[in-house]
């Protein structure tokens, strides 16, 4: 289960469950080495069109956020506090679907869909750090957009480079935290098959269905650590949003008001893109969970929202789209002769 949303306490299957029982009764602990990723599908006809789909959608993250982050980096009016935790959020984005796409596109060309047992584990550990430097890092630009909305004058002052790169490094921080002690307690459990994941990356929540160990205590830590992050993450998200609000409802200005809320409406429709369906990925009923669901929702927050963040920030910001015309006339204004 993905960080930083609660992991569901469900039961594992009878099969897995029968397996488990039968191998701890037998003594064998035969560990496995490496892991079957079962992937989106198995039916043979959808492996070419998906392949084609989710290559473009690789290909669209990597164009989008590189480009994005040149932008920034090449025009001085976007060197300010929000951008720069903006072109942090795409390289975050560039690196998070970097970890899925590469075994995704190659499970779909290939018949054995095998992952070594130490891959498998780099892949979660990354997947950890960066779905959780991610959604740090919404809530520091909450706290930048309430800074900038609630005391304009004082927004220099509150946000120098020191205090934004603190902010960022702050974020990377808590992912590589999170990620250690989530990862490092899976490694303490015994994997003695079966080694199936029913899923196309090395995600908890499958793998914990595959140990041949209690596993409570350890659901109950990783519920504990992501159920407290989350919600320190959306309590600090509301709480600016709350005082925003009444900021922006004070102002006179109609022209005022509506460039606060096209400031903050990038912003608030990523957090809504990235919470919703990662809520309803890990956060169904114990009776109802259902893996195939888990994979369908966490295709849009792994690899959907990383290529619509570049976008969603190009065409609802004045300020990114005015960059990127005198970018474009000043491209083409040196190519004239």
């Amino acid at each position: 289960m993905p960080s930083p949303f609660p992991i569901s306490l469900s039961p594992s299957s009878d099969r897995c469950a029968a397996t488990k029982c039968s191998n701890m009764a037998q003594g064998n602990h035969t560990m496995v080495t490496h892991f079957i990723l079962l992937g989106l599908t198995r039916e043979p006809k959808l492996q070419t069109p998906l392949f084609i789909i989710f290559f473009m959608i690789s290909l669209v993250t990597l164009v989008g956020n590189l480009g994005l982050i040149t932008l920034i980096k090449t025009n001085p009016q976007l060197h300010t506090p929000m951008y720069f935790f903006l072109c942090n959020l795409s390289v975050v984005d560039l690196c998070y679907s970097s970890v899925f796409s590469p075994k995704l596109l190659v499970g779909f060309l290939v018949e054995k869909k095998n992952i070594s047992y130490s891959a498998c584990f780099v892949q979660h550990f990354f997947f950890l750090v960066f779905v959780t430097t991610e959604v740090l890092l919404l809530a520091v630009m909450a706290y930048d957009r309430y800074v900038a909305i609630c005391n304009p004058l004082l927004y220099i002052i509150s946000m120098p480079k020191r205090v934004c790169i603190q902010l960022v490094a702050g974020s990377y921080v808590g992912g590589i935290l999170n990620s250690l002690i989530q990862t490092c307690c899976l490694l303490l459990l015994p994997f003695c098959g079966p080694n199936v994941i029913n899923h196309y990356f090395c995600d908890t929540n499958p793998l914990l269905k595959l140990t041949c160990s209690d596993d409570h205590l350890n659901e109950l830590l990783l519920v504990t650590l992501n159920g407290t992050i989350s919600m320190s993450v959306l309590i600090i998200i509301l709480i600016s949003y709350v005082h925003i609000l009444f900021s922006v409802l004070r102002m006179r200005s109609a022209e005022g008001r509506h460039k606060a809320f096209s400031t903050c409406a990038s912003h608030l429709l990523t957090v809504t893109l990235f919470y919703v369906p990662a809520g309803l990925s890990h956060m169904q009923p114990g009776s109802k969970y259902s893996l195939e669901m888990e994979k369908v929702t966490a295709l849009f927050y792994t690899l959907v929202i990383p290529m619509l963040n570049p976008l969603i920030y190009s065409l609802r910001n004045k300020d990114v789209k005015d960059a990127l015309r005198k970018s474009t006339a000043n491209n083409i204004f040196e190519d004239v002769p």
